[in-house]
């Protein structure tokens, strides 16, 4: 899920580059969105690898 968010990052920076404003506000939006995903998954598979440890 990371690798997505960092594809669309790269796109989005691209697409910046050479001009095309609304596909480099879309695939940053998408990157942002899957970012923020995958740091809720990341911290919901911390606190159930705590748990489980602990027990």
């Amino acid at each position: 899920m990371l690798g997505w968010a960092l594809t669309f990052l790269i796109i989005a920076l691209i697409a910046a580059v050479l001009g095309f404003s609304g596909i480099a506000g879309a695939a940053s939006t998408i990157a942002q969105v899957l970012f923020f995903v995958f740091l809720v998954a990341l911290v919901v598979s911390l606190v159930m690898g705590w748990g489980r440890r602990r027990t």
